[in-house]
């Protein structure tokens, strides 16, 4: 089928005004807080610096946070493999602007831009443009690889089917060790094998899988939670025992994962997300450990579902029996020794 063909299933939208009918207290207003995985864009009317540090700025110590590509500020001239490169200057230039301001939140502290790894060799080119741009602060990339034959969720272009298998896709991967840096992974849960085989192949590679590994709950998967949630944790506990490889804690407010929390009447409270989340939480926490484990917000794709002070709350409140180096390593440490964050 063509792509064209496929059913599109769009982010959920932004609504200002419905966030606002809930509000609450912050839990543990002083625990220091890196937000692992966030985006900055002109879409939804812009979430840009000032967007952010309202948000890390509403009751929770957020002391530093990560940027992840999205595919803004790309260069509008010049080479093609090169043009990713303009989201990091963009980027580079949004924290030093936060560095000038002198902020309790040092904002983008890591930056993961992007960068075709199907250009095989010719890949460290852009790379090494990525590492001139970033001002210090670029540590990886994310290449995503997120496929399903039945839909199309993707903002950008549709990635190739079993791309991690390909060899010219594997001589790009190489260099990302071999310069020091890190790759992020966003995938559906169907495709976890495939991350697993590659995460075996490079065994001294930094991987870090995106949004709990993509769980889906759209599509032939609507309605099916309790069949999707085993086929998940079966791939999981197989891609746990790569000890490369980490797991970001979040994303479940992405349309895709199926939770429609948007379409209730008021926004959910920490407890219903904590509920609906702790299975998730509570077995990646078991396979990989709190020190391969991190918590990101996703926003602002996932703010259309919640807001920044609830989302966190619902971590805490999930992480609320962990001993205190399981919650240093869940909330900062995982994600500040993973990107090397200097903060």
């Amino acid at each position: 089928m063509a792509v064209s063909e496929l059913p599109k299933i769009a982010h959920a939208e932004l609504d200002p005004a419905w966030l606002t009918q809930h509000r609450e207290e912050i839990l543990e207003p002083g625990l220091p807080i890196v937000d692992a995985h966030h985006h900055l864009w002109d879409r939804g009317g812009g979430y840009f610096l000032d967007e952010l540090l309202a948000d890390t700025g509403s009751g929770h110590n957020v002391v530093a946070t990560v940027f992840v590509q999205c595919g803004y500020g790309y260069r509008t001239t010049g080479p093609e493999a090169l043009r990713p490169v303009g989201e990091t200057e963009f980027v580079a230039g949004i924290a030093r602007e936060a560095e000038r301001r002198k902020l309790k939140t040092h904002a983008c502290a890591g930056i993961v831009g992007a960068a075709d790894l199907a250009l095989g060799d010719k890949v460290a080119e852009v790379l090494g443009a990525h590492i001139d741009a970033g001002g210090g602060r670029f540590r990886g990339i994310r290449h995503i690889t997120a496929r399903h034959d039945e839909f199309n969720a993707s903002l950008l272009s549709r990635p190739p089917a079993r791309q991690m298998a390909d060899p010219v896709f594997r001589k790009g991967f190489a260099h990302l060790a071999a310069m020091n840096l890190t790759f992020d992974a966003w995938l559906y849960h169907t495709q976890i094998p495939e991350l697993t085989d590659l995460a075996r192949a490079f065994p001294q590679a930094p991987i870090v899988l995106n949004h709990f590994g993509g769980p889906l709950g759209v599509g032939p998967y609507r309605g099916k939670r309790d069949e999707v949630f085993p086929a998940w944790l079966a791939a999981m506990t197989e891609l746990a025992r790569c000890p490369n490889v980490h797991v970001k804690l979040g994303g479940l407010g992405m349309a895709i994962m199926g939770f429609d929390f948007h379409k209730e009447a008021l926004p959910p409270s920490s407890e219903k997300l904590a509920s609906s989340w702790r299975p998730y939480v509570e077995k990646c926490v078991d396979l990989f450990g709190a020190a391969r484990c991190m918590f990101e917000s996703n926003f602002p794709v996932d703010k259309a579902m919640f807001s920044y002070p609830v989302l966190w709350n619902a971590f805490k409140r999930i992480a609320s029996g962990a001993s205190a180096t399981e919650k240093s390593a869940l909330f900062h440490d995982t994600a500040t020794t993973f990107y090397r964050l200097d903060i």
